[in-house]
């Protein structure tokens, strides 16, 4: 019975000498002198997380290498790295997909390791064995569990050996069209369509009924081909009401493996997570025990070395959890988890690689009040969250602190460019317990800027106010099922916002023209009161507010700075009148290659004192006003002297924002139906459909497969069915 014990995989005997092995180990690795980390690292990546890398890398006195494409020359990473390499054109496959070029920087700078950041090549095990093969060591886990883990089929083979609940799905080789259509009316419906390789949500697809199935598995799968260069899937079970909850897992090379807790990334748009927290809210004690050992177990069961993720998909109602992928690196949220545990997961990654033992066993790791990441991202809330591109033109954080982490790689004057992802920054934010870590979260929030283009910074500001996900009531339909609140419609600005608009461009304009005139501040010719010998100075000015139009007359009151103000609308009448408004302007300065100007505003208006920051954008004639974190956007009349050919006109569709033609699916003459797809553009490595928003006749089609599309440019000319008979 004792041989069997020994042998047998479950015998109590076995489990003791393992045990017991692991602690002498351990205890072994603990006693073993420290090695050396490495001189200088080559960062494989580009924007936040290359940034993020070279911090850590400084405080620890390791030498930086950065790669950048042709569209990052001026990026952050590239100016904050001791050295940095071009490496090919903007295009990720010219330049941050080749291998070839990394390899050939690391010879020339020099370089002992590769860090790959997430995304590129970060899980991509023919890099790390190559690298392996050439004697540059590769800070992340090895190839073997890179591809056991990287490939969904296998992976969830790999639990279901181990005794892991996975979701009910198919997940083998075969790829024919037919037999998946098979399998998912098998599963039934709603069931999801997964690219077997990646993540971010790319090449995933939601297929509610069965005539809608094989368009969205060609979707996917051209997705999935462009992101990972595999277009193989798998079809799962799709539940109704799930929650998405990981586990940050880390082992070494001496056989120590922990988790460092649990995220909950549940509230997520277009299956791309839009804020994390940790630890994970309202779950019961041996829910929490379990998913933390089963990632570690998971780690274990395929030899796992460095960061790592393990992500489960958890039923809202009965907290019963399904393993569903591992992501063999370090995930875009790992700062909450930092936050949480008071540790740096990049030095970990770097302890690791070295050869050195894990910074802390798993007793030593505590989990300490509250903490969320908010994912500030270049895009267009209110119109599906489509991305958006273009340059910064003015941004303003949130001041940091122990309580408050901004990691980004953009400054103001950056662009937003349509070849790579549309993220800004992280802000990562703590507190005690999850309400003071809202409280920290919200406020820094309002302390957020951004003028140039469209971001989610408002949306994210209204999700967590939200009284469901203050209560932490969260899954991964919460979005699609707070839509009115979230979404609310447009309303007439507050009248403070107005006012605050028309002043700081009526002082804005006086102080440019009258330094300009005038040679300098020191002049009395550049004096901005509006002093008049014989009568109040006055000034009328107009702003718009969608299709809203106000005049604003200022006059002069009691002296500088102090004025009378009368607010109109289009029709003439006055809708708000304020007394001896007091002001105080201080301009603003502009960040590099900015196209910004404008100031900060104190404003006292009927007894409340406003401090705004106001600025003015040259890209769109806009006035942009934060204001006790508010934000209304204002824009100037524009003087129009002609038709321009290449906008949008009747009975076009036009391109929702930068991007590049990915198949054209009608020709001219052709006759479609309201909602047929039209033409498929990708931006920002995500795929999107444009549909006749009409039934009608093609007309006209602009752009052909590849072309490079501005936004509001149109695509398609059609006219409607009315039209045509």
């Amino acid at each position: 019975m004792a041989m069997f014990a020994l042998s047998g995989s479950r015998g109590p005997l076995l489990g003791g000498v393992r045990r017991y092995a692991t602690a002498q180990a351990a205890a072994a690795a603990a006693e073993a002198p420290r090695k050396p980390l490495f001189d200088k690292v080559l960062i494989a990546n580009r924007g936040e997380i290359a940034c993020r890398v070279i911090a850590t890398a400084r405080r620890l006195g390791i030498k930086t290498v950065a790669v950048y494409s042709a569209a990052d020359a001026s990026s952050m990473h590239v100016r904050l790295a001791d050295e940095a390499y071009l490496i090919g054109e903007a295009a990720a496959s010219e330049s941050y997909l080749r291998a070839d070029k990394i390899i050939e920087v690391v010879r020339r700078s020099g370089a002992q390791a590769i860090h790959p950041g997430y995304g590129f090549l970060s899980e991509n095990a023919a890099f790390a064995e190559r690298l392996a093969a050439e004697g540059i060591a590769f800070i992340g886990p090895p190839s073997a569990a890179m591809r056991s883990m990287g490939s969904k089929s296998e992976s969830k083979r790999i639990m279901q050996a181990a005794g892991v609940p996975v979701v009910p799905g198919y997940h083998g080789d075969n790829q024919d069209a037919g037999f998946l259509r098979q399998q998912a009316d098998q599963i039934g419906y709603p069931v999801l369509i997964k690219a077997v390789l990646g993540g971010g949500g790319k090449g995933m697809r939601i297929v509610e009924r069965a005539e809608d199935f094989e368009a969205m598995l060609d979707s996917s799968r051209r997705e999935a081909l462009k992101s990972f260069g595999d277009d193989k899937v798998l079809v799962e079970k799709y539940l109704s009401r799930p929650r998405h909850v990981e586990v940050q897992v880390f082992a070494d090379t001496l056989g120590n493996a922990v988790h460092l807790f649990e995220r909950d990334c549940s509230v997520q748009r277009r299956h791309q997570k839009i804020i994390e927290e940790a630890p994970a809210p309202d779950l019961l004690p041996e829910v929490r025990r379990q998913l933390g050992e089963k990632a570690v177990a998971a780690a274990r069961a395929v030899g796992y070395v460095g960061a790592g993720t393990v992500e489960f998909i958890m039923d809202d109602a009965s907290q019963q959890f399904y393993f569903m992928e591992m992501n063999t690196r370090l995930q875009v949220e790992h700062p909450v988890t930092e936050m949480v545990t008071g540790t740096d997961l990049v030095q970990w990654q770097l302890e690791v690689a070295a050869g050195n033992r894990l910074p802390q066993l798993q007793d030593e790791i505590a989990c300490t009040g509250h903490a969320f990441e908010a994912r500030i991202y270049a895009e267009n809330p209110d119109n599906g969250f489509l991305p958006d591109t273009g340059r910064l033109v003015h941004l303003a954080t949130p001041a940091p602190s122990a309580d408050v982490r901004v990691e980004t790689g953009v400054q103001a004057g950056d662009a937003i460019s349509v070849h790579y992802d549309p993220m800004i920054a992280k802000l990562v934010v703590r507190g005690a317990d999850r309400q003071a870590a809202l409280r920290v979260l919200r406020k820094a929030l309002a302390e957020y800027e951004v003028v140039g283009l469209h971001t989610n910074i408002g949306f994210l500001r209204r999700l967590a106010q939200s009284p469901d996900f203050v209560a932490a009531r969260v899954e991964t339909g919460f979005i699609d099922k707070h839509v009115a609140e979230l979404f609310p419609p447009a309303a007439r600005p507050a009248m403070p916002a107005v006012v605050q608009a028309a002043l700081a461009a009526i002082i804005d304009s006086n102080t440019r023209a009258a330094r300009a005139t005038a040679g300098g501040a020191a002049s009395p010719w550049a004096a901005v009161d509006s002093f008049r010998i014989n009568a109040l100075g006055a000034q009328t000015t107009t702003v718009l507010f969608g299709d809203h139009r106000f005049d604003v007359r200022v006059t002069v009151a009691a002296g500088a700075g102090v004025y009378q103000v009368a607010v109109a609308d289009g029709s003439g009448a006055v809708v708000g009148r304020f007394g001896d408004v007091r002001t105080q302007w201080t301009p603003l300065p502009g960040g590099v290659g900015s196209s910004a100007n404008g100031g900060r505003l104190s404003a006292l208006l009927d007894g409340c004192l406003h401090r705004s920051n106001v600025v003015f954008s040259a890209k769109d004639a806009s006035i942009s006003v934060f204001d006790h974190g508010e934000v209304a956007v204002f824009k100037l009349p524009a003087a129009h002297y002609g038709d321009d050919a290449a906008a949008a006109g009747p009975g076009s569709v036009t391109a929702p924002m930068s991007c590049k033609i990915v198949q054209v699916l009608v020709e001219p003459g052709a006759a479609v139906g309201q909602g047929a797809p039209l033409v498929v553009l990708e931006a920002m490595k995500m795929e999107h459909t444009i549909k006749a928003p009409r039934a009608g006749k093609v007309v006209e089609v602009y752009y052909k497969v590849g072309d490079l599309v501005d936004e509001g440019k149109s695509l398609v000319a059609f006219e409607d069915d009315a039209e045509s008979t």
